[in-house]
Order: structure tokens, then C-alpha cells, then sequence
């Protein structure tokens, strides 16, 4: 994150650092590593506005949202949160009662006021581990997030204990090991899911992980702004429950709520009535997404995780219309495009790469 003259980042291991554009070390303001939910590090990136450094550390044992003065490194406020399973990036919205900062969290979405931290707004409902970020478009803001544990999700529900035992315990023991996770739903996530890092998984274990995750309630919706309190059923605009991300986050471009999910499929909504423009359609290339889509000069482009497939589509049509797919890149594609002086920058698990037309 940068303001022109200085580039702050922030490492969940350590805290956040700032530099100028020379690479000189300005000021640090260290953290303790931040324990997250089954261990899955954290995605939050600080935002900046009016010359504070926001920064929403949702971890297991201090959540917390913090101010930070970008000239001097100092503390202006802190706010405690209750929310401990967030991976998510805050958004700075301008409203008619100043500038708030906007944090999606474990059962509730908050508005903090930018220059105090006084808790201004609440929203009820949200992903049990929301990973997508808010924005905002015309004053109005937009959430779209979906985490596993939402009862009523009817496409996705996670599996019991005796499912898991069903899949993959071959030795009879009544717990699932390492070896025999391959087998089951939770192929890629068992240490994640292995809380007492004993190499089995046990019915306590999963029971209490899905109990965490049940709270979800996954939803694409957008806010008004104004209210105070609880503004869950005073302010919400519209909302819908399909076409939901799990990673990425939505984009609001030329009139539309778009989002993508894992397979490649894609929804748009009308963004001031939320009216069904196309909901999961499977246009984009296959397979997982993290990267967020971007938008520009007329297109939102969408990267896929794992072979690094860009596919480029019409933005405000009525169907979606793939410009273009281009080959793949061939490595695992986690970041979130950057559009830059006409340029779009990339970056995968190897390279940097700098695309422009050509002059």
C-alpha cells in the first residue's frame, strides 16, 4: 500500500513496516504473530486514508483494528473486535457522516468511524471466515462472501464425523489420520483441521469445527449508508445467496455486482436493484479462484489458481461475453491483478509479469 511517498506493508508474523520510495526504513510497529483460525495465516492488507494506516487483525487470541499516524508510526486508536476468523481487507467508505472504516468480520460487518474508531454501525450475518473484501461504488456499499457451515446453503453442506470416518478410516480406529484424509472431504486440510497436532483427527475435533462454522450466513448485499446501531434490517438495499465467492471478492463495474466462483462460474447482479442480470454461469476457465477480478476500459479480467488462465470478459452485458481466454501461465496465481498507466501487472507463484498493448 502506498500514498506517493511512502510504501507500508504489513506481515502477520511481525507487524507493519514502512519505507520510502528509496527503500529506507521509516518506522515499524511490531505484533505478536497473529494465531489464526486453523492455522491459515493471515490475508488482511492495511488501507490508508487522511494519513492513517488501517490495519484489522482478526486472529484467535486479540482481535483487534488498529490506526496508525503514516508519518510517525505512532498508535492514534485501537478498538477490540470480537470477530476471530477474518481474512479479509477493510474498505474506507465516504459517507454523509464522515469517512468510515469498514470491516467484514465472524458474525458481524462494522462501520468504525476513520478518525476516532467509535463503532458507528453493525450488519448481522456474515461468512463464518469471510476471506472477500467490501467496496464501495456511487456511496453505496457491497459485500459478496461465502464460507462452508451456512445451514441453509442448499448446494454445499459439510459432512458429519461419521462421513469422514465412512471416506477414509481404513483401520478401524474411529479418527482419521493423515494418510487417510487423502480419501475423504478433508484431502489438503488435515493439518488445518488437526488442533492438537496429534496426527489424528478426532470426532471432538471436527464436531467442534463445525459447530465454529455453522454460524456462517453467506450473502452478496448492498448497504446504504446512514443508520446507527444495528442497520442489518434498515439499511440493507437488496441481497441474494447465489453465485457466491469464496476467495475472491465481488467488483462493481458499469452497473453491475460481478463475482466469481470456484469452476468458473460467474453471476452478476444489478447493482442498484439487485436484479438477477446472470447468476452462475460457467464462462471463465475452470478450476479455483483467489485472485480478485479487475476491471478496465470496458472489461473485467478474472485469473484462475492454479494454471494461471486469464480470462477476459465484456463488462455490462446482459450474458457473459468472453472477449478473450488467454494460455495458461502455468503457475499457481494467488494475487490480485494490479492496473497501473494502461498496464496490467500480474504475479504468480514465480514471475512478474507486465501486460500493455504494444505501441
Amino acid at each position: 500500500m502506498t500514498d506517493g511517498e511512502r510504501v507500508v506493508s504489513y506481515f502477520g508474523s511481525c507487524g507493519l513496516f514502512c519505507y520510502d520510495l528509496a527503500g529506507h526504513e521509516l518506522w515499524k510497529y511490531e505484533t505478536p504473530t497473529a494465531v489464526t483460525l486453523a492455522d491459515f495465516g493471515t490475508g488482511a492488507s492495511p488501507v490508508l486514508a487522511d494519513g492513517i494506516v488501517i490495519l484489522v487483525r482478526d486472529e484467535m487470541k486479540d482481535p483487534k483494528v488498529i490506526a496508525i499516524d503514516v508519518a510517525t508510526g505512532k498508535l492514534r486508536w485501537e478498538k477490540k473486535r470480537q470477530s476471530t476468523s477474518a481474512f479479509c481487507t477493510p474498505v474506507v467508505w465516504e459517507t454523509p457522516a464522515g469517512k468510515q472504516v469498514v470491516a467484514a468480520g465472524y458474525g458481524r460487518m462494522i462501520g468504525y468511524d476513520l478518525a476516532t474508531g467509535e463503532e458507528k454501525w453493525s450488519v448481522a450475518g456474515m461468512p463464518s471466515a469471510s476471506c472477500a473484501s467490501p467496496t464501495v461504488a456511487d456511496g453505496t456499499l457491497f459485500f459478496a462472501g461465502w464460507s462452508p457451515g451456512d445451514a441453509a446453503d442448499p448446494e454445499f453442506k459439510m459432512p458429519t464425523f461419521d462421513d469422514l470416518l465412512k471416506q477414509g478410516d481404513t483401520d478401524g480406529d474411529g479418527a482419521i489420520s493423515k494418510a487417510e484424509s487423502v480419501k475423504t472431504f478433508l484431502n489438503g486440510f488435515f493439518d488445518n483441521n488437526d488442533t492438537n497436532k496429534d496426527g489424528k483427527l478426532t470426532r471432538d475435533e471436527w464436531d467442534a469445527a463445525n459447530k465454529y462454522m455453522s454460524a456462517s450466513k453467506n450473502s452478496a448485499f448492498a448497504l446504504k449508508a446512514g443508520g446507527a446501531g444495528d442497520v442489518t434490517n434498515s439499511h440493507v438495499l437488496w441481497k441474494k445467496t447465489r453465485g457466491l465467492p469464496y476467495v475472491p471478492s465481488a467488483i462493481v463495474y458499469r452497473g453491475q455486482c460481478f463475482m466469481v466462483k470456484d469452476g468458473g462460474l460467474v453471476t452478476a447482479y444489478d447493482a442498484k436493484t439487485g436484479q438477477d442480470v446472470y447468476v452462475q454461469k460457467r464462462a471463465a476457465a475452470p478450476g479455483r479462484y483467489y485472485a480478485s477480478p479487475v476491471a478496465a476500459n470496458g472489461h473485467i479480467y478474472l485469473a484462475s489458481l492454479d494454471d494461471g488462465v486469464v480470462t477476459v470478459f465484456k463488462a455490462g452485458a446482459a450474458k457473459p461475453e468472453v472477449e478473450v481466454e488467454n494460455p495458461p501461465l502455468g503457475e499457481r496465481f494467488a494475487s490480485t491483478p494490479a492496473i497501473a498507466d494502461d498496464t496490467l501487472y500480474v504475479r504468480t507463484a514465480g514471475h512478474l509479469y507486465a501486460f500493455a498493448e504494444q505501441k
